[in-house]
Formats: C-alpha cells, structure tokens, sequence
C-alpha cells in the first residue's frame, strides 16, 4: 500500500469523523484510554495465540491477519490521544528515537 504515516494518520481522521456520526458523544482521553486498553487486551490475546500458549486449531493465517488487525488497532487508538492531545506523534517517534540513539552512545553501544 506505501502510506507515510501522514497520510495514515489523516485516513484514521476519516474514519474517526465518520464513527462521530452515530456514536452518542464526544470520545475524549478517557474514552481513548479505554478503547486503548481494551486493544492492547485483544492483542495480547493473539500473541498467546501465536505463541501457542493457547490451543486453537484456526489457521494460522488466519491469527497472523488478526494479529495484524489488533497491531493497526492500537496505532490507531494512540494516533487519537495524540489528536486529542495535540502532539505531532511522527515528531515525538523520530525524537524518542534520538534519544534512544544518545542514550546508547553514552553506553558505548
């Protein structure tokens, strides 16, 4: 597909301004935080599932794709605090990133 991450963060404001026209009300940080954590439970979920820490007999195929889905959900719900809140997520990756990069030249990594 090759979206930067721009142009993903404006098709999730699609999506999100289409949600706005039957959900009942505004969601806020609050509401974020908790689709967040309810994401990261159906994630985590799927990880057991590719690790085999769970039995299942499904195709695999079929748990990499829902492994995938529940990875692109999360994102998704952290593009939106970072909406709620203002922050410019792809600046904030590439800083953290340098501060990563600081801290393990420090070490002599």
């Amino acid at each position: 597909m090759g979206l930067t991450f721009a142009e993903m963060q404006t098709m999730y404001r699609t999506t999100v301004n289409r949600f706005k026209t039957i959900e009942n009300r505004e969601w806020k940080a609050e509401g974020a935080m908790i689709e967040l954590s309810k994401q990261v439970g159906e994630l985590a979920k799927q990880v057991m599932l590719k690790e085999r820490y769970y039995a299942f007999t499904e195709d695999e195929a079929a748990v990499d794709e829902r492994l995938g889905n529940e990875m692109a959900d999360v994102m998704a719900q952290i593009m939106r605090l970072a909406e709620h809140y203002d922050i410019d997520l792809e600046r904030a990756f590439i800083d953290a990133r340098k501060d990563e990069d600081a801290y393990l030249k420090s070490r002599g990594v």
